[in-house]
């Protein structure tokens, strides 16, 4: 679905920014001195000196991201695709010192009365970029980040049931990212919080978007237990339960965690989601997160609130969305006339 860098679980998201990444945005470190031909094993750092190019998909100012379509070769001689996703970290307030004593060179770019700009070249251990890897890819993964025309949806409940809920059913996205966090066979130290209670319960774990090194940018993600409710479409009163934990408990582990109270936080959901298993969203207030936009982030106290007064609301209202122009749902949409 069409929004920032998701590599990620969040992934899947990987929306992102949708980003956790979409598919599976897997954290990697690049593995220095890992030669041509080496095939990384579960756990081995990715070959990323290995990497060849093949093209720029698409790269973001706002963001300083870029995001890469790259090739391994294996020990056999076949090539694998790779998205690599390159993003400047933010600054760290207790490093900045550090990088004005310690830059490399200071070339003056304009000079204009009390006005001047430069180029600041920082050291090494001070130019760090978040990598993130997705290998192997598949063609889905590289027409996900691949820049796009955008088209708007105005998905009523009929379209629903008779475009939207067939096409999900008739693809094979896989989640088994979501399992392995839930059944903590994967990321088990990163979790935030867990209610394990199997109807009402959540794990809550920082965001792959997130280094952690900063409170600006926080991003975490609240994972249901449940395993049979989809998106935004399959709520009803029922789980309000859930819904309401997710929305109490997140904001009470965020500020014992973290420091960041709720006031501080934009809790949503995303609709579409990037992944089709129910998750919400914490961000910082302050940051521009991928997929905060209008028509796709509905806030969690609004989606309460309208449950509360409709357990049906969400079976009855259209809903809003943009995708890209490749994505397979548009051309459902185009097919039924409804774009």
């Amino acid at each position: 679905m069409a929004e920032g860098p998701e590599p990620k679980r969040r992934r899947a998201e990987a929306g992102d920014g949708d980003g956790v990444a979409a598919g599976n945005g897997a954290e990697a470190e690049a593995g220095a001195g890992a030669g041509a031909g080496a095939e990384p094993g579960p756990g081995a750092p990715f070959p990323l000196s290995s990497v060849r190019l093949r093209r720029l998909l698409r790269d973001s100012a706002r963001e300083k991201a870029a995001f890469v379509h790259g090739q391994v070769t294996g020990p056999s001689g076949e090539d694998t695709d790779a998205v690599l996703i390159l993003e400047k970290t933010p600054f760290q307030e207790e490093k900045i010192e550090e990088l004005l004593r310690k830059h490399t060179k200071l070339e003056l770019q304009m000079a204009n009365d009390i006005y001047s700009t430069y180029r600041l070249y920082p050291p090494p251990e001070l130019s760090e970029i978040k990598t993130t890897v997705v290998y192997p890819a598949t063609e889905k993964h590289l027409q996900k980040y691949l820049r796009q025309e955008v088209h708007l949806i105005r998905e009523s409940w009929e379209d629903y049931k008779n475009i939207t809920l067939p096409f999900i059913q008739s693809q094979s996205f896989s989640i088994q990212w979501v399992y392995n966090i839930l059944e903590k066979k994967a990321e088990a130290d990163r979790i935030i919080h867990e209610n394990q209670d199997p109807s009402n319960g959540f794990v809550l774990v920082p965001d792959f978007k997130w280094n952690q090194n900063q409170l600006y940018d926080l991003y975490l993600i609240a994972l249901v237990q449940r395993r049979d409710v989809k998106s935004l479409r399959d709520l009803t009163a029922e789980h309000l339960p859930l819904l309401k934990n997710i929305l109490q408990e997140g904001k009470e582990a965020i500020v014992k965690r973290f420091g960041v109270p709720g006031s501080q936080l934009r809790i949503y959901l995303h609709y579409q989601p990037s992944y089709y298993h129910l998750h919400v969203h914490f961000t910082a207030l302050g940051y521009d997160a991928p997929g905060t936009s209008v028509e796709r982030a509905h806030l969690l106290a609004d989606v309460i609130d309208n449950l509360v007064l409709d357990s049906s609301y969400y079976q009855k209202r259209a809903l809003t969305f943009a995708l890209r122009a490749d994505e397979p749902l548009l051309k459902k949409f185009q097919e039924a006339g409804r774009v």
